[in-house]
């Protein structure tokens, strides 16, 4: 089995990146592997709702990460996707980004349907809740089953004991589901 961990934070070891680390780590103890996708630091367009990915379940666009993306969840068994929160909202580069993966792959044929899904941000003070429920829809809309744990899966930044805490919970609980 293995878990995809998506960071959307254009730092590729910044809190977002511990965060993720965290919940492989935990992956790795009920005997999960993780693969990992960054999004990186490239431009990444929004969709222009051209409808050319209806058929093939791909975007037209191929100048980015977004067709690699629809690749890598498809061949995992679930995903993690983390974020950073910029104005009590995930990346907005990773939003663009997701926005094409999700309607590419799950607005006409449902590819993702089934796959065990999860989200998590990483924060100063504020706006962890709304970044997770934005990235929540994605999953919803997909018929994805969300995976939680015992509180927000949040983390706020460095020394935060309890949202690591929530973290491994989290790899826990998508590991029970990935099992059944």
């Amino acid at each position: 089995m293995v878990v995809l961990l998506v960071n959307g934070s254009p730092n590729k070891n910044g809190h977002t990146a511990r965060a993720l680390k965290t919940v492989e780590d935990e992956l790795h103890v009920h005997g999960v592997d993780a693969a990992w996708f960054q999004i990186g630091t490239k431009m990444v367009r929004g969709c222009i709702g051209c409808n050319k990915c209806e058929e093939a379940c791909r975007c037209a666009f191929t100048d980015d990460k977004c067709n690699d993306m629809i690749d890598a969840i498809a061949q995992a068994d679930a995903v993690v996707i983390g974020s950073p929160v910029y104005f009590a909202g995930p990346n907005g580069a990773l939003c663009a980004l997701l926005d094409r993966v999700f309607y590419a792959a799950c607005a006409h044929k449902r590819l993702f349907r089934g796959k065990p899904a999860a989200a998590l941000t990483t924060c100063w003070r504020a706006g962890g809740v709304a970044a997770i429920d934005r990235l929540n829809k994605y999953f919803l809309y997909s018929e994805m089953p969300i995976v939680s744990s015992k509180y927000w899966n949040m983390n706020f930044m460095d020394n935060d004991s309890f949202g690591t805490d929530v973290l491994r919970q989290l790899a826990g609980n998508m590991t029970e589901m990935l099992k059944k």
